[in-house]
């Protein structure tokens, strides 16, 4: 039962996690697009843009997108290995980037003034994400919904798959069966030695041996009188 549980939760976690790694690698190229607006106009010096001001938004769109590939990576090498350290470590990246998530949306719904809580940006692509949100509200948020269920079960599928361990650990059971072959080994050389046993008695108590010892002993009995 265990072995069938595991052949269905380990591909359901690749998957699932595959839903990260799409939205991981959705916001790098967006974020090597933004990279590319952005020096092409500081090539042009256009008007309201300050070229020594640090893209602050690009990056961190950038850096967040590899982290996701990153989180990707590690949760497929551990739902292939089955690991209980790279298990809980992906868990833990996992947990920590919805925490993240929920303080971020908490900040934006409950504070009406969010974005002082931000440096200014300034290539103003803060401002072109913000219109598209809200232009695509619902669109947005069913994206949002997505990738957080898809978070939340990859934490689940995780924790269900380290519980359950890999199929080495029940390769450790397996250790009785060396036990009978080393009690054969046992069982072969009982006899022998009962044998042996056997045999010393034999020599010990024959009559012709105990009469040479006796003639023996009369023998070193004259030798010590004389």
């Amino acid at each position: 039962m265990a072995e069938w549980v595991r052949a269905c939760v380990q591909p359901t976690l690749k998957i699932v996690n595959s839903v990260i790694g799409l939205v991981g690698m959705s916001m790098i190229l967006y974020s090597l697009w933004m990279i590319r607006g952005w020096f092409r106009e500081r090539s042009e010096l256009s008007p309201g843009f300050s070229g020594s001001s640090t893209p602050w938004f690009i990056f961190s769109f950038l850096g967040l997108g590899i982290f996701l590939c990153a989180i990707t990576c590690s949760g497929h090498i551990a739902a292939e290995t089955i690991n209980g350290h790279c298990l809980s470590c992906y868990t833990a990246f996992v947990f920590l980037l919805l925490l993240l998530e929920a303080a971020i949306t908490t900040d934006i719904f409950l504070n009406r003034h969010w974005e002082a809580d931000f440096p200014r940006d300034p290539t103003g692509r803060l401002d072109e994400l913000k219109d598209f949100v809200q232009s695509n509200f619902e669109l947005c948020k069913l994206i949002s919904i997505l990738v957080v269920v898809a978070q939340a079960l990859s934490i689940f599928l995780s924790m269900v798959l380290r519980s359950l361990g890999s199929d080495h650990d029940y390769y450790y059971d397996s250790d009785d069966d060396s036990v009978p072959a080393r009690l054969s080994l046992l069982r072969k050389d009982a006899p022998n030695t009962h044998h042996i046993a056997n045999a010393t008695l034999f020599f010990k108590n024959h009559p012709w041996i105990v009469r040479i010892h006796d003639k023996a002993a009369l023998l070193i009995a004259r030798l010590c009188c004389c």
